[in-house]
């Protein structure tokens, strides 16, 4: 792509963060390198930058996420199975699909890659990938702060073979690095023989995931090659995993580094001049602040996920008060032009529990814990400085993590409770994404635990597809009982431009027993109070405390009801959710 084409404000742009990321390099031959890394010959980009607005999503936005395999026969392909099920169950309700990493890998489920490039042949191929696109909104994983210790790149780097000789951090055990954020428990530096003598690396997760080195632009160059690679089969959400962490400097945190930020925003400009409508999604399991910060000035992310709604909401339900999810959305900022929320409860990794410090107290977080355990989750640790561990996630489907209510044990609500965790992510700004167990109903897979060792594979089931078929189109199965009302309720939010992921929302004050919000389409047409009762008691609330206005009709749309305004009160039965609009 001829430099001369690309417009002054691209250029200025890309050299300005090109200068801030790698002051030492010759500038001008970085910025071909970029540009042709992204746009090789004969590829399509923008002359002009894809201006700042809300047209990249709206209200008929929701994605599943979903591991390539979770649906498997041992006849078929199961990239083919995940596309027949997609279609059959989900077409028409669900526009997007994140397939979790679907390369060869090593560990981690996928995200030790040893191979960017190939799609994982127990699960199909890129023309499987490609269909699937075609169908669906599709994202997939940019794993790009490490590799697996078995990949080719690692393999080459120790055996000192440019130029993967400079891919990887290496430090001395000697080092002072108690200042490193960590996510795990393991030993931060792996020892390992090279052809240059032994090494220390770097790995922040585990000594199967090699950290790679940014630092060297070579990297960064690679890494853009991928994501062209990505688009080119189809993909317009790219997932920039453990993002945080990709920049060392000894003597630093090791997390959100300056650079870091940098090579965010070229992502996002090189996104922004795509061709494709494609959409950079950061994904930063840290504290509620710090995960803010990477939407930048409209300049990063075009998406964040909203990490500290899945164990606010959890607790919300299981205490039976919606005060700390109230304080905390209070707080939270719209989303700025061009940008959006990733709503979601559970994922491949559980329910991480970093996003709640600071707004749970440890003494709630510590009754919300000893709650999961007993519905038989369990509970993964990271590291500190001073040498202690402190609970990262919990290990449990958010099915079986709402059982029951704190104090109280399990009860018959689990259904009613947990459409009620989904109503809730349905109805906040941002676009909604479900796990796939979540859909499922799927129950904790204690037999993966004690097969592989990994306290995660609680939550990553795998489902024979033809006996999940079966339960599927029974109608007494909760299994069947739970996707279908979650289709029917996904489907009327579709309807609503009060939910577009971008309207105007506010949040309601109804006491600790009702989660409220008010959202209002962005035309001003359509006004929804998004009303959930987050306790097992009947709760009434007075209509003026709704603020529904007199002469004009009031529906509950999940209820179909029109709402009589001469009672003086709403009645909630426990867990119930009401979206009451002026438009039926």
């Amino acid at each position: 792509m001829p430099v001369a084409r690309q417009s002054a404000q691209f250029d200025s742009r890309l050299k300005a963060l090109l200068q801030q990321i790698y002051p030492g390099e010759n500038l001008a031959t970085l910025r071909r390198e970029v540009v042709a890394a992204f746009w090789p010959e004969g590829t399509g980009y923008r002359s002009r930058a894809r201006q700042p607005g809300h047209s990249l999503w709206d209200e008929t936005d929701t994605l599943v996420i979903t591991y390539g395999n979770t649906l498997v026969d041992g006849q078929h392909k199961p990239l083919d199975l995940l596309r027949d099920f997609l279609n059959r169950y989900l077409r028409g309700v669900v526009k997007g699909v994140h397939i979790l990493p679907f390369f060869p890998f090593t560990s981690d489920d996928g995200f030790a890659v040893t191979d960017y490039r190939v799609v994982n042949s127990q699960l199909g191929d890129w023309s499987d990938v490609q269909r699937i696109g075609e169908e669906f909104r599709l994202m997939s994983d940019l794993v790009l702060n490490h590799v697996s210790s078995m990949s080719y790149w690692f393999t080459e780097y120790r055996q000192g073979h440019a130029p993967y000789d400079r891919f990887f951090v290496e430090a001395s055990p000697d080092a002072d690095l108690s200042d490193v954020v960590r996510p795990r428990t393991s030993p931060l530096l792996r020892e390992v023989d090279t052809a240059q003598g032994r090494k220390h690396v770097w790995c922040t997760f585990s000594h199967d995931q090699i950290d790679l080195d940014f630092r060297n632009p070579e990297v960064l160059l690679e890494f853009l090659r991928i994501m062209r690679l990505h688009i080119e089969n189809g993909v317009r959400i790219i997932r920039l995993d453990a993002v945080a962490f990709i920049w060392k400097e000894i003597g630093t945190s090791c997390i959100h580094l300056p650079q870091t930020h940098a090579i965010v925003r070229l992502m996002r400009l090189l996104c922004d001049y795509a061709e494709e409508r494609v959409v950079l999604l950061t994904e930063t399991n840290v504290p509620n602040a710090e995960n803010l910060s990477y939407f930048g000035n409209r300049n990063e992310a075009h998406m964040i996920y909203n990490f500290s709604l899945p164990p606010l909401l959890l607790h919300a339900l299981l205490s039976g008060t919606s005060v700390h999810l109230n304080h905390w959305l209070m707080r939270m900022p719209p989303a700025q032009l061009g940008c959006a929320y990733l709503n979601f409860s559970a994922s491949h990794d559980g329910i991480g529990v970093r996003g709640a410090e600071g707004l749970l107290s440890g003494e709630e977080m510590g009754q919300m814990i000893k709650t999961v355990q007993n519905f038989g989750g369990l509970v993964s640790m990271r590291a500190l400085s001073d040498g202690s561990e402190k609970p990262y996630e919990l290990n449990i489907t958010y099915f079986d993590a709402l059982k029951g209510t704190i104090g109280k044990g399990e009860d018959g609500l689990q259904i009613d409770r947990f459409l009620c965790s989904q109503t809730i992510i349905m109805s906040l700004e941002g676009v909604p994404a479900f796990y796939i167990h979540s859909l499922l109903a799927t129950h904790n897979d204690h037999a993966g635990v004690e097969k592989t060792g990994v306290k995660r594979a609680i939550n990553r089931h795998r489902w024979d597809y033809p006996s999940l078929r079966t339960l599927l189109d029974d109608p007494e199965s909760v299994n069947a009982q739970v996707l279908a009302e979650m289709k029917r309720r996904i489907a009327i939010r579709m309807a609503q431009k009060a939910f577009h992921p971008n309207a105007t929302q506010f949040t309601m004050q109804l006491g600790p027993e009702i989660f409220g919000l008010w959202r209002q389409s962005p035309a001003r047409d359509q006004s929804i109070f998004a009303l959930h009762n987050v306790t097992d008691a009947v709760v009434e609330v007075p209509h003026i405390s709704i603020n529904l206005i007199d002469g004009e009709d009031w529906y509950d749309l999940l209820s179909g009801e029109k709402i009589d305004l001469s009672r003086p009160n709403l009645r909630f039965a426990p867990y119930q959710c009401r979206w009451i609009s002026n438009r039926p």
